[in-house]
């Protein structure tokens, strides 16, 4: 199987490159449907709550507009936070938004790590494991058209069965995320496909897909990087610097607040005039394909050497970015970083 090619859209409308709400939801969409045109795979989506710049609360919604513009491009989540949702819900609006895209959906779910995001709604953040657990079983089994009887610490159905069906069989595919051992366990467990989160994650799911009797070349690994292609590497740090630090420094702030970490010991992010002169930055261990076709090419290929993929999420619809610069990386990403790949 080739590489497979998508773009994250996380609809971030930042304070400081604000737009009209309406106006940016729509500009959006019409990147999206272009990037269908440039041959892209697919469009992932990704949810947070409760962030000042918008970042996507609401997926399936996004979805089903995405599908009614569309005919060829599929549509996933990486990833859907599920222990925040009723999973009946979520197994109907995932039948549903399969329908509507005629089979195009996958549905990418994840623990989530962000307390606020569960604790100020009601939802304790120390319940996310075993909500994420009954909440996956359930998921799985209404897609597959059972009729469902289940009684756990957070769910009690009776004689459930979703209508109408998914339009995908056995189910629309499936996929789970995580950094922690445990969660990696959990995709290889219930033969999954995984949504890696960071260096080694990949080759753990795959041991965990043999020890539970897979041939892990039968399941695919995504992965997202923050993405950025100019026509000189020079030029793409020039446009990528700003985006990127302020993605950084939200995810870094989250991170720390998950792991308890006082404010004074979050580590300090280079300046935008730093990074621009040193043509780098590291997020999370992992290096960001931003720099020339050249250059993304070289390090993409690197990071396959190194650790199986399937599925490259290019995080590409930068927060604050504007639209035309998103329009021109895709456009370059599409006209000679895919087609390297395809040739190979």
């Amino acid at each position: 199987m080739n590489l497979q090619f998508g773009m994250l859209w996380p609809f971030r409308n930042p304070e400081w490159a604000r737009v009209a709400w309406d106006d940016f939801y729509r500009c959006q969409l019409d990147l999206i449907v272009e990037s269908e045109q440039l041959g892209f795979d697919h469009v992932w989506l990704t949810e947070h709550h409760f962030v000042d710049d918008g970042y996507s609360p609401s997926l399936f919604p996004i979805g089903a507009a995405v599908a009614a513009r569309t005919s060829r491009i599929r549509i996933g989540t990486f990833l859907l936070l599920l222990p925040l949702h009723n999973p009946v819900r979520v197994a109907e609006d995932t039948a549903t938004l399969d329908l509507i895209s005629g089979g195009r959906f996958d549905l990418g779910v994840g623990l989530g790590y962000r307390r606020a995001e569960f604790d100020d709604q009601g939802i304790p953040a120390r319940e996310r494991a075993t909500r994420m657990q009954e909440n996956l079983t359930i998921v799985r089994r209404l897609l597959s058209g059972e009729t469902v009887t289940f009684e756990g610490k957070h769910n009690s159905l009776r004689n459930v069965r979703i209508s109408p069906p998914a339009l995908q069989r056995p189910h629309p595919p499936m996929w789970v995320g995580g950094t922690a051992p445990r969660a990696i366990q959990r995709a290889a467990d219930m033969g999954l496909h995984f949504l890696s989160g960071g260096p080694g994650s990949a080759s753990r799911y795959d041991d965990g897909l043999r020890a539970n009797g897979h041939d892990p070349q039968d399941f695919h690994v995504a992965a997202t990087f923050p993405t950025y292609v100019a026509p000189t590497r020079e030029q793409a740090w020039q446009i990528a610097a700003a985006p990127l630090r302020y993605m950084a420094a939200g995810y870094l702030q989250w991170t720390a607040e998950a792991n308890g970490t006082p404010p004074g010991d979050v580590p300090a992010l280079p300046s935008v005039e730093d990074i621009i002169g040193n043509q780098k930055m590291d997020f999370f261990g992992e290096d960001m394909l931003v720099g020339s076709p050249q250059d993304v090419i070289e390090k993409i290929e690197a990071h396959r050497a190194g650790s199986r993929l399937t599925h490259l999420v290019a995080g590409m619809a930068l927060p604050g970015m504007p639209p035309d610069q998103i329009r021109s990386g895709m456009q370059l990403f599409a006209r000679d970083v895919i087609p390297h790949f395809r040739r190979s």
